[in-house]
Order: C-alpha cells, then structure tokens, then sequence
C-alpha cells in the first residue's frame, strides 16, 4: 500500500503540532491555521506551522556622535545603546538607551 502523501504531518498533528493549509486553487493564497486538516491534496497543501524566529537585540556605544559596536576598542566605555530587531524580518523595532 502507498504511504499517504501527509502521513509525517498527519503524525505530527496527531502529536498537537499546529498545521496550516492553503489553497491550490486560489492565486496567492495565504497560509492559515487549520484544527481539524481533512487532507485534501488535491485541493489543499498543508505544513507544520513555523516557529517564529526570535527578535534578537545588538548593544553599542554611542559616544561623542560616533557609533560603535560592543567588542570595538574605542571608546574606553561600556555599551549604552541597544537596538532590537524583528526576528522575521531584520527591521529594527525598539532602541534603548541604557546606563
């Protein structure tokens, strides 16, 4: 007998993985989340629902107009700026002045 084209997410939603489904029909469909998949290949494809990438934070030194990175040699101080970035899509979100 062939094996089910979905049967590893079929065992993974089974497991309480978070599946998404999209269209084949539709042009630019998105993907969205499903709690009860029917499996249809012929008019859906399915996946386990990504894990969103983490922001991610960088510190600096701000110092008489200048920026430098942590780990520079100049200027002789500790880092008094950090900068938080969307995991997804690199853009940054949020900067921080900290003493």
């Amino acid at each position: 007998m062939k094996k089910h084209k979905y049967a590893e997410l079929i065992k993974a939603w089974a497991d309480g993985a978070i599946i998404e489904s999209r269209s084949l029909w539709c042009v630019n469909s998105e993907w969205k989340t499903t709690t009860n998949p029917q499996w249809r290949d012929n008019l859906y494809e399915y996946r386990i629902k990504p894990e969103k990438k983490p922001n991610y934070y960088t510190k600096h030194i701000a110092y008489k107009a200048r920026i430098y990175s942590e780990g520079d040699v100049h200027p002789p101080t500790q880092p008094n700026l950090k900068l938080c970035f969307d995991g997804e899509t690199g853009e940054l979100k949020s900067a921080e002045v900290i003493r």
